[in-house]
Formats: C-alpha cells, structure tokens, sequence
C-alpha cells in the first residue's frame, strides 16, 4: 500500500515567514541607525558644574611660570574675572574642548574682560605649549612642577575648570569639557553671585 500523503503545507507559509524575518530585520536596522546618530551628535563628555570645599572661599595662590617663560601671579589679576582651566595635550575631552576656549576668549577679548588662563596637567610644557599654539590659543598657560597647583585645587582629571571672582573668590567648579554658550551662562550665574 502506498504511504499516505504529507498534509500539504497552508497556503504562502513561507513568504509569511519571509516577509516577518524582513520587517524585523528592518526594525533592527532602524534602531541601529538612531543609536549610532545619537550617539555621534552627542558630546563624548559634557560639563557639569561639581562640587568643590573651595567655592565661596579664597582661591589658592598660584605664583609661577608660564611655558614661554613669563612670571604669572593668581594675585596680580585681582579686580576680574579669571576662568583657570587645567587641560593636558592628551586628553580627548581637552581637545574637544579648546576650539570652545578660543571662542569664549576671544568674544571676551575686549579690556577688563574674563582672563582665561590654562594650567597643564600631567603633560609636558612642550607637548602642552605646541598644542596651545596649534590650537590658537593666545592666553597664559602656566607651568605646574610636582602638580603644586592642581593639588591646592583637587584636581584629579582635566578638563577642569574653576571660575574665580574680582575679589578672589572661588566661584564655581566645572568637571568636563565645557562649550562656549555653558561657560558664558556659568560666568553669568556668578556674577549675580558673586559680583
């Protein structure tokens, strides 16, 4: 006797199949694709201000050489506004930062403005020094032996920055790399603050 006949299968199984192994492929391709783009649009390492002991008190004196050589006192800039920024050549927040700096010093350029100035942090003054100079930064940048600075101020990973008033005040700590229009709303916040 002949073996009875396989049930034949329903009508267009495999094309259903098919059509649903594509639509949730596509889906996946989908997402895929809007994570990759949030995650290129988004800043690798945005700033937020931190908190320091050191805010609302007198900013620790700072008497050194910058990389070019010229003598640099904390005390001498009595009377404005100083951004202290320490930075190294090698960190990747730093260097997406310093485009950010060159703007911020630059729109405040004009006479009595906000000093910005770098301090190196673990880097050497050349390495530091060529890329301040290939970044187009024109500030002082100040030279740190033994991390003197960076210890009176609890820094222990750059980008960071410290908002100092006219009358020497620690005003604000910034950790992370910091944009243009964030340092100036930060500046701004100080200034009803802190005068």
């Amino acid at each position: 006797t002949a073996a009875p006949a396989a049930p034949a299968a329903p009508a267009g199984g495999r094309p259903r199949r098919r059509r649903t192994a594509r639509w949730v492929a596509g889906i996946a391709l989908v997402v895929v694709v809007a994570v990759v783009a949030v995650l290129a649009t988004r800043p690798s390492y945005q700033a937020e201000e931190a908190l320091s002991p050191l805010v609302g008190h007198q900013a620790p004196p700072i008497s050194t050489t910058t990389v070019t050589g010229q003598r640099f006192s904390l005390a001498a800039e009595r009377g404005r506004w100083v951004i202290l920024n320490f930075f190294a050549s090698w960190c990747v927040p730093c260097q997406e930062e310093e485009p950010e700096l060159v703007a911020f010093a630059y729109q405040h350029r004009q006479a009595g403005g906000p000093l910005l100035v770098s301090v190196v942090f673990e880097d050497t003054d050349a390495a530091a020094a060529a890329f301040q100079r290939a970044e187009g930064a024109t500030w002082p940048t100040l030279t740190d032996p033994g991390t003197k600075i960076a210890l009176a101020y609890g820094v222990t990973s750059p980008p960071e920055t410290f908002l100092i008033s006219p009358t020497g005040v620690v005003a604000a700590h910034i950790y992370g790399a910091v944009t243009t229009s964030f340092l100036d709303r930060q500046l701004a916040r100080a200034e009803r603050s802190f005068g």
